[in-house]
């Protein structure tokens, strides 16, 4: 049975930055990766955006390099089935005990799939060998058909339309991004679709795929509408992998519960990365997923497993990027709250104001290099609203 000081579960950007915290505060003590994915950590943003859109990102510059770095042990293509918190060990789905002195669970999120998806031009966007898939199926046949309009599915239908592929982007909302985003960036965000060729889909849910009679795959909407491609991409929600430490016994509610260090109930365990329900210093009682969380979370829990007294004090801020236009944002997206829109530039701030006035969400659409001011705005939670209009600018 092989042992390692420090195991950490999942192979995404959170168990490369806690390898790297660990190797920061220990240099000798051994670390072992278990990952399900087919590569070691990379930059998962790339998969939707650089890796289509900038000609100097190559799969091989996306790598992380953990283990030449660290010193780490990857185990590949294997899944944990069991923790064994009593022996301290791991079971696998190979069939091997791995043991463990400390161990990190970073298993990030799980992709919604379409139903009747076992077809593998159907794909659930989420891994390096996701993108090569897509890839392949669109050389010759340059169409696709993508669902969802959060995240990943507006990121990757921009990034193929840049590349000359006609795309079908399918999405429940009346507006793409009006759960999110105030009128005037849903419409800027409408016209860029439609300037780039995007065939919108409106106000429909996938009912499930299928096969063509062409051979290709496809999908039948909730009104019996039928749309096919080279390839179906599922860009939609995804769920926390919480299943490993519900089963172990660790104390779980919307996500795996932290304490300030990013221990677990188990004092032997920790937890970073998508999966952790923690309390953000100015957010609250909160669960993010997004990869500036999972860096800085998965550093400071490698920090603490590795002896630090590090808490983790960070206000994480997320971003996408849709054909040439971009934001950063903090805090709460919700359109359904009062907004508060200030012009900067040639872009937009968004303020999203609570019930009592207080901004609970900065978004900067188009303006950059602003996400320290956010977290003071949220932080100081002003209700005047000219004050709170002058504080990006």
């Amino acid at each position: 049975m092989s042992e390692y000081d420090y195991l950490i579960i999942g192979g995404g950007e959170a168990a490369n930055a806690a390898a790297r915290g660990i190797r920061e505060q220990d240099q000798n003590g051994s670390i072992g990766i278990i990952s399900a994915d087919t590569d070691g950590p990379y930059d998962r943003t790339a998969l939707t955006k650089a890796l289509w859109t900038d000609p100097d990102s190559t799969e091989q510059s996306i790598l992380a390099g953990t283990d030449a770095d660290t010193g780490a042990t990857l185990l590949l293509n294997t899944t944990v089935k069991v923790i064994h918190r009593g022996s301290h060990e791991v079971s696998t789905s190979g069939g091997e005990t791995i043991g463990y002195k400390k161990l990190l669970l970073a298993m990030g999120s799980v992709p919604t799939a379409i139903s009747g998806s076992s077809d593998e031009r159907i794909i659930a966007m989420r891994s390096l060998s996701d993108y090569r898939k897509i890839r392949e199926l669109i050389a010759d046949d340059k169409t696709a058909i993508v669902v969802g309009g959060g995240f990943i599915g507006t990121e990757i239908a921009a990034s193929l339309a840049s590349n000359d592929v006609d795309v079908t982007l399918i999405y429940p909302e009346r507006v793409l991004g009006e759960r999110s985003y105030p009128k005037v960036i849903t419409d800027e965000i409408h016209q860029a679709y439609v300037d780039h060729g995007v065939r919108l889909v409106a106000g429909h849910l996938v009912d499930h795929a299928v096969i063509g009679s062409d051979g290709r795959p496809g999908v039948v909407l909730d009104d019996g509408s039928t749309y096919s491609a080279a390839v179906v991409i599922a860009g939609m929600s995804a769920k926390p992998a919480l299943g490993l430490a519900s089963e172990a016994g660790l104390d779980v509610d919307k996500g795996v519960l932290v304490d300030e260090h990013l221990r677990t109930s188990d004092p032997d365990i920790w937890a970073a990365g998508d999966i952790i329900e923690y309390r953000d210093a100015i957010l609250g009682r909160t669960r993010i997923e997004h990869v500036d969380h999972a860096r800085h979370s998965g550093a400071t829990a490698g920090h603490s497993m590795a002896g630090s007294d590090e808490v983790y004090d960070y206000t994480p801020f997320f971003w996408s990027d849709i054909f040439d236009n971009g934001y950063e944002a903090i805090g709460r997206l919700d359109a359904t709250l009062t907004t508060e829109v200030v012009d900067v530039d040639d872009g937009h701030v968004v303020y999203y104001l609570d019930d009592q006035s207080r901004p609970v969400g900065v978004l900067a659409w188009n303006v950059w290099d602003t996400m320290d001011r956010a977290r003071q705005v949220l932080a100081d939670a002003p209700t005047d609203r000219e004050a709170l209009r002058a504080r990006i600018s």
